[in-house]
């Protein structure tokens, strides 16, 4: 789940066992444009502090004008919707005329949100189901593909682990790459069993470990909300890894390389057994052309093309670094002193 979620429910177990009162504002539809999507929470005490973001601001600020002037008064969860005129969308901020409706849940020690977090700890995608008539919730196991649902009885949100992301090498690359991952909320773990590439390599939030690389991927058991990038270069380190990581269920497994590289690489590949559908799923070279010179530019095109693979976007296949650059070879950016791509 988006780490910014999961600390909004962590400030709420937090302020209810301080015995503070507060509500869990969670957006259920949007209409038009909208600064956050559906799921997007937000908490809010009883003395009009807030967690987290369900839009742009100006609803958080009337949302926590209505807190400081009024208390928080709701015995049971209300529906409400800000929007729906184009002087409230002008008021509120919301683009384009958008319109949006927000779930209001008082919580209480029967909301669940300690067990909840305990779920999430234990990597369970969970859903939460709140009746919006008695205020009752429950917890139960979600399914793959499972979504936001609301109705006027119920609402049910679905809450799982942070998307993960395993870089195989600690080189420079992976600094932008982990930096940047980190900023979009990914738990981020850097392998290298290369004493001289992890001396001195640190960034804030990522944890860095010196396991083989394909022990470590056995033991991330990479499900589908994982990634895992093979940036070393070696084949001894990569490849093993790779292999393991085609035969999970990552949504996502790349290698950097030249696309000479990558063929010999898929050749090395088959060896160990793996069928043309597990290679397949291999992006290398990794990453979309957008004449990338520099390692902060190719860890962006990388993350782009990594993105659209989590959001389900199908890109165009000219726009793969091995089609455009066999499309335009005299703009081989990548070819520098990186070797990436």
């Amino acid at each position: 789940m988006d780490s910014i979620d999961l600390e909004v429910l962590k400030h709420c177990e937090q302020w209810l066992a301080e015995g503070r009162r507060c509500e869990l504002v969670t957006v259920v539809r949007t209409w038009g444009s909208s600064p956050r999507p559906a799921g997007a929470m937000l908490a809010i005490r009883d003395d009009g502090r807030v967690v987290g973001s369900v839009s742009g601001g100006c609803i958080e600020d009337d949302l926590i004008e209505h807190v400081r002037t009024q208390g928080i008064t709701r015995e049971r969860p209300e529906l409400i919707t800000y929007g729906i005129t184009a002087d409230e969308a002008h008021r509120f901020g919301l683009p384009c005329g958008g319109t949006i409706q927000l779930a209001v849940e008082p919580l209480s020690a029967a909301s669940m949100i300690a067990e909840l977090l305990r779920r999430l700890a234990a990597r369970e995608l969970v859903a939460r189901r709140l009746d919006l008539q008695s205020g009752t919730v429950t917890l139960g196991p979600a399914g793959p593909g499972m979504s936001l649902q609301v109705s006027s009885a119920a609402l049910t949100t679905v809450h799982g682990p942070r998307w993960r992301l395993l870089i195989i090498g600690a080189g420079q690359l992976t600094r932008f790459l982990a930096q940047i991952a980190v900023g979009m909320d990914y738990h981020v773990t850097v392998c290298d069993p290369r004493e001289e590439y992890r001396s001195g390599w640190q960034v804030d939030g990522v944890e860095l470990v010196h396991d083989m690389p394909d022990d470590t991927v056995i033991a991330m058991r990479p499900d589908a909300r994982s990634a895992v990038l093979a940036l070393t270069h070696d084949p001894k380190l990569d490849d093993l890894a790779l292999m393991e990581a085609l035969k999970s269920d990552a949504f996502y497994v790349g290698a950097i390389g030249s696309r000479a590289n990558n063929a010999r690489r898929r050749e090395r590949l088959r060896l160990f057994d793996l069928d043309d559908a597990q290679l397949a799923r291999l992006h290398g070279p990794v990453g979309i052309y957008i004449g990338s010179k520099t390692p902060a530019e190719i860890a962006i095109s990388i993350l782009a093309e990594m993105t659209a693979a989590k959001n389900g976007v199908m890109l165009p296949p000219e726009i793969a670094v091995a089609n455009a650059k066999n499309a335009a070879p005299a703009t081989d950016s990548h070819s520098g002193a990186c070797g990436t791509q």
